[in-house]
């Protein structure tokens, strides 16, 4: 496999190069003890799941498939950003939907053709409208789920929703995510290892799992300054790192895709109830990946659902 692989890469290395030599850096195994996540405070059947799609967005119907099998009753609302009015009125309809809704999903994409100097601003300048703003506190307050992949993450870190669990001022010192390493979209299959089990997202899934995912971004590398860090990583809000076969993190690209720092994939609000992650766990299905070993199935949308029963 490994000369397939690298007669596969050596074809075209000097047009795009796909070895770009990294820091040879151990990097740390991050495990957090497991801890009982907190219920809400009313049970629901089948939770609503709002799935706001801004212009660029492309994994709506992946995302509201799979909420559906997991029990979950979908909502895609498309945001028309045409004319100030189309504006005005898409957030008065997430207003009331959000109020009708116990989750909240970002779902992937290119929002706004990965605007310059970072992607996502579109979505976040949406959501701090002060009439979705409030929605959003609500539904935190009432104890519900924000989840986001992807674009979606990208959207979640720049309004500080993670790691800081609410609408916050961010500044140089907040972490980001910025281009990747290999300057260039990178689309392929990697492991992720969960860090943490923190969260309703990741009630199904224990400290150590190893799980098979698809991703696909321009912009995902992670980048954050240590002591903020090491505060993520002791209040368990490493969710989950780019691993190796053997479940070993590492700054190598094969397994690092984007060069994320600490090999960080995804992280959790304090509360574990706001995650964001880079990988597509969405793009999941029977026939899917067949001719790779490893678990596809990170079960995090059937946990939220089972959050609430």
């Amino acid at each position: 496999m490994d000369l397939l692989e690298k007669e596969y890469e050596d074809t075209l290395e000097s047009v795009f190069p796909c070895n770009i030599p990294m820091p040879e850096q151990p990097v740390d195994v991050i495990s957090a003890s497991e801890a009982p996540v907190a219920k809400p405070r009313a049970k629901i059947a089948r939770p609503h799941v709002l799935i706001p799609v801004f212009p660029g967005t492309n994994c709506e119907y992946d995302t509201a498939r799979a909420f559906e099998a997991a029990g979950a009753v979908p909502e895609i609302l498309v945001i028309n950003n045409l004319t100030s009015e189309g504006v005005r009125d898409s957030a008065q309809r997430v207003q009331r939907a959000l109020a009708n809704s116990q989750i909240l999903f970002l779902p992937g994409g290119f929002s706004g053709g990965d605007e310059p100097d970072g992607s996502g601003k579109f979505i976040t300048a949406f959501l701090k409208n002060p009439m979705v703003r409030e929605q959003l506190d609500a539904l935190l307050a009432r104890d519900g789920l924000i989840g986001g992949i992807c674009n979606g993450f990208q959207a979640l870190i720049k309004l500080g929703l993670v790691p800081f669990g609410e609408i916050s001022q961010i500044d140089q010192h907040s972490p980001t995510l910025t281009y990747n390493t290999i300057a260039r979209h990178q689309s392929r299959l990697i492991r992720a290892r969960v860090c943490s089990n923190r969260s309703p997202w990741l009630m199904l899934s224990k400290v150590g799992d190893v799980h098979l995912l698809p991703i696909s971004h321009g912009e995902g590398r992670f980048v954050i300054e240590q002591d903020l860090m090491e505060r993520l990583v002791q209040q368990g809000q490493i969710a989950t790192q780019y691993v190796d076969e053997n479940g070993l993190p590492s700054m190598d690209i094969h397994v690092n895709p984007n060069g994320s720092m600490y090999a960080v994939e995804g992280i959790l609000s304090p509360d574990g109830r706001v995650f964001g992650r880079m990988a597509h766990a969405e793009r999941r299905g029977r026939d899917l990946y067949k001719n790779v070993p490893g678990e596809k199935d990170c079960r995090m949308f059937e946990s939220a659902v089972l959050y609430y029963s």
